[in-house]
């Protein structure tokens, strides 16, 4: 081969564009791919260094590798610009959460009592007159609604104490990383279409510089040249117009500005979506309290407004039970209706969730304040997911391209 036109057909010098096209569609999409999958390293795991999608043999998606990393991301941006949990969490009003509790409630303590009781002092509480047990019930009534609204005056006042909302939602992100998958891919849903069409678009334009390079240079090493050139090229371009320009600017009647961020609103309203459904929501933020590194907190708070209610509900009962069973085992009685008070009554939480939702508001609150961020702050949503690895996204696109581009001199070769 050497200089000179009509060495090939002329079909292969205009095939060249469609495949760069093919090249660059098909480059940006397994891009993508290896972007969000799979969720979990597969392979032999021989050699991989620690929080990096590749290994010897395999591979793990960019994002579900840097899950911890990508969730904190996304939590430090919420905390420091979107929400603050004790500014949500004054949004209860501890009234209306005490009547939303009041049925399952009482019947919690009615049940604890009467066991109790029945323990401590079984024939005394079996053959009390029934007027006595019901002042008891309302005393427990009255008492009831004051314990309540005092304790959850108390968690409002100290939610910082008793929930680590950054350790909720890494952990959530962590243990299942197709969270993080979904945040990104739902946000992103418009931007990873004009990615993936993009790749031929640009591809094709790329390949008619690669025809008329070929056409008047025919040498071996062009077409794979051009394959890397063509598959880096489209991913980095595709990659930069979402982005960039960061603020908007007017040519004439032409406004360009980053795909992504023309669409702030309508990503603001998905991404608060996603996170108050999948992981925000209140029978998580429950859990935590409950369960998490802090639930030792929220115990001994519980413990102590317990107590509290216990002397007031049994103190008019203190001289018969004193009589029945003794000054010691009448205070062992107290210690353990406190204690299964505060074992019990994480159970019945359920039936304060619906209020709850309601009263945080969460979803509105971010989807208000993200569609109100600066531009650059607003970027940090979903740049974060190729930001990690940009690099190495695009060298991928530059060798399957050059791939691509071997073959088909291979193909031209052995014609």
């Amino acid at each position: 081969m050497g200089y000179g036109v009509g060495d090939l057909p002329l079909w292969q010098y205009l095939i060249q564009p469609v495949i760069a096209g093919v090249v660059g569609y098909g480059t940006n999409y397994l891009a993508l791919e290896m972007t969000f999958r799979p969720i979990e390293f597969f392979g032999p795991e021989l050699f991989r260094l620690r929080n990096q999608p590749w290994g010897l043999f395999g591979w793990q998606g960019i994002i579900p590798t840097k899950a911890e990393k990508m969730a904190s991301v996304c939590f430090d941006l919420m905390t420091t610009k979107l929400i603050d949990m004790k500014e949500i969490f004054n949004r209860l009003d501890p009234s209306k959460f005490s009547e939303v509790m009041e049925d399952p409630l009482l019947l919690m303590l009615d049940l604890i009592v009467n066991d109790v009781a029945m323990k401590y002092m079984p024939k005394v509480w079996s053959n009390l007159p029934q007027e006595v047990k019901d002042e008891v019930v309302v005393v427990m009534n009255i008492e009831s609604d004051q314990f309540m609204m005092t304790f959850m005056e108390e968690v409002k006042a100290h939610i910082d104490d008793i929930l680590d909302i950054k350790e909720m939602t890494v952990s959530a992100c962590v243990r299942e990383k197709r969270l993080v998958n979904k945040i990104f891919q739902e946000c992103g849903d418009k931007e990873f279409i004009f990615i993936r069409q993009s790749g031929f678009y640009f591809g094709f334009l790329f390949g008619l510089i690669q025809m008329g390079v070929f056409f008047m240079y025919n040498k071996n090493w062009v077409l794979p040249v051009f394959g890397f050139l063509v598959g880096w090229a489209t991913n980095w371009l595709a990659l930069k117009v979402i982005f960039r320009p960061l603020d908007p600017h007017k040519f004439g009647p032409i406004t360009i500005h980053g795909i992504f961020l023309k669409r702030q609103k309508e990503v603001s309203a998905t991404f608060a979506r996603v996170n108050c459904t999948e992981i925000l929501h209140t029978k998580a933020i429950w859990e935590t309290i409950l369960t998490g590194p802090l639930s030792q907190n929220f115990f001994a708070m519980l413990r102590a407004h317990s107590i509290v209610f216990t002397e007031k509900l049994v103190g008019g009962m203190k001289p018969l039970a004193v009589t029945a069973m003794g000054s010691r085992q009448f205070a062992e009685m107290k210690e353990e209706i406190a204690g299964k008070i505060a074992e019990n009554l994480p159970g019945i939480m359920p039936h304060s969730y619906q209020y709850t939702t309601d009263a945080l508001d969460m979803e509105a609150t971010i989807r208000d304040r993200m569609s109100e961020l600066s531009y650059p702050d607003f970027e940090g949503v979903l740049h974060p997911a190729f930001e990690e690895d940009e690099i190495l996204l695009i060298f991928v696109g530059g060798v399957l391209g050059l791939v691509a581009g071997s073959l088909q001199m291979i193909m031209i070769m052995y014609q």
